[in-house]
């Protein structure tokens, strides 16, 4: 199935964490909208609470996120952040 693929990832960086959890998505960011297949992918802080990011993404299909999660730059995140963070990945589809 070829249908458009959102994901929206919440990630709630641990106390004093913040900064370079923040610094470690930054750089993402850039070679990430690069992406053949990349439709959208927005970074996001919650204005009640720094520690909060959010990335929006929206990619042409499923197997173009796969591809994302195959980058150099995807895996270097997932390691620079996994102690830090919490990380919560929800894939979703378009109903309308």
């Amino acid at each position: 199935m070829n249908t458009t693929l959102f994901v929206i990832a919440t990630i709630t960086a641990k106390p004093d964490q913040a900064q370079p959890v923040r610094a470690a998505i930054d750089l993402i960011v850039p070679p990430t909208r690069a992406e053949d297949g990349c439709i959208r992918y927005d970074f996001l802080v919650d204005n009640n609470n720094d520690h909060r990011f959010v990335i929006q993404e929206q990619w042409r299909n499923k197997a173009a996120l796969e591809a994302h999660m195959l980058t150099a730059h995807f895996k270097a995140l997932v390691e620079s952040i996994g102690s830090l963070a919490a990380i919560e990945i929800s894939e979703l589809s378009l109903l309308v």
